[in-house]
């Protein structure tokens, strides 16, 4: 007979793995305290990019068998995964293209980019970055593909069970001989990790700007991206140490009139604030088989920081491994 899976989380990294095995016949189910939007995957910008989480020799293989399985949903519009050209920048000093973006065509930006992330005259504008290259990437509009993401896994007759509150994983039914803990910042008090810490991550999300067809993203203090999406612009951002859920006006200010002034326009209206609390780990991503107290088998997925989105299918992938299985 086929295990029974229990998932904990229902963020990207939770649906993605209850995908994967409701269509591969398990039983599956998911429960989370919240769902869709009011998920830290919902308020990320979630663009692929391997970003504030470790480490690196493990992240990339995730990220780059996550990258094919996106482009491939790229394909259909309804998945709300999109190509698109990011566009990153330095304001410091000459930028280095990651290796295992090499083989992905990324390319150095020319000089007539560096005023605000897209084509310009440098005789009418002073630059705003020093260097920058270029790659396409996926791109998950959250207020599309977290909703295909639950359609898909209902589809394979997995479940969602929402305002689901565990003190521990045990407290999953015995009936589910696997639990895949994918809770991200809440495996802090689930699982008591002293490693996790929220990197607080605030944005604004702004109606589409004229012209803007390229992510546009700067690492550097101040960190900033404006990233555009099929009916509105996610303006960004903050990575602080902070576990503070309200938006800050002053910050939402400070974040618009940033990205306003990189990209030379006028401020444009406020149409939401989100804030999400990235779960980083400071020992690197916890992937790895466990035991319960209870004798049952645990597959952790946490700690992916600012990457969710970037390792999800490839973690998956990496759990359906672990827990030695087939299909």
């Amino acid at each position: 007979m086929k295990h029974r899976v229990a998932i904990v989380g229902a963020g990207v990294s939770g649906l993605t793995c209850g995908v994967l095995f409701a269509e591969r016949g398990y039983r599956t189910a998911i429960f989370a305290r919240e769902t869709g939007q009011q998920t830290t995957s919902g308020a990320a910008a979630a663009l692929w990019f391997p970003y504030d989480a470790e480490p690196a020799e493990k992240l990339i293989p995730w990220a780059l068998d996550s990258y094919r399985a996106l482009v491939n949903l790229s394909r259909n519009p309804s998945t709300g995964v999109s190509m698109i050209e990011l566009r990153q920048f330095s304001r410091t000093g000459e930028i280095q293209i990651p290796h295992w973006a090499i083989p992905l065509d990324a390319r150095p930006l020319p000089s007539s980019v560096m005023s605000c992330g897209v084509e310009t005259s440098l005789n009418r504008r002073s630059a705003e970055f020093a260097s920058g290259f270029s790659l396409n990437v996926p791109l998950m509009d959250t207020t599309i593909y977290l909703d295909y993401l639950a359609k898909r896994l209902l589809g394979a007759d997995g479940s969602i069970t929402e305002n689901a509150r565990f003190e521990k994983l045990e407290d999953a039914d015995p009936k589910f001989d696997l639990v895949i803990n994918c809770a991200g910042i809440g495996a802090r008090t689930l699982v008591h990790d002293p490693d996790l810490e929220p990197h607080r991550g605030q944005v604004a999300i702004v109606p589409k700007i004229d012209n803007l067809s390229s992510a546009i993203v700067c690492d550097d203090a101040p960190l900033m991206y404006a990233i555009p999406r099929t009916n509105d612009c996610v303006f960004g951002g903050t990575n602080e140490l902070s576990d503070k859920l309200a938006a800050d006006p002053s910050t939402t200010a400070r974040i618009v009139t940033e990205c306003s002034r990189v990209l030379k326009i006028d401020n444009p209206q406020v149409l939401a604030e989100r804030v999400g609390l990235r779960p980083f780990r400071k020992s690197g991503v916890r992937l790895e088989r466990d035991r319960l107290r209870d004798g049952r088998t645990v597959i952790h997925n946490y700690g992916h920081g600012g990457s969710g989105f970037t390792l999800s299918w490839g973690c998956a992938e990496e759990i359906f491994v672990l827990a030695g299985l087939s299909g």
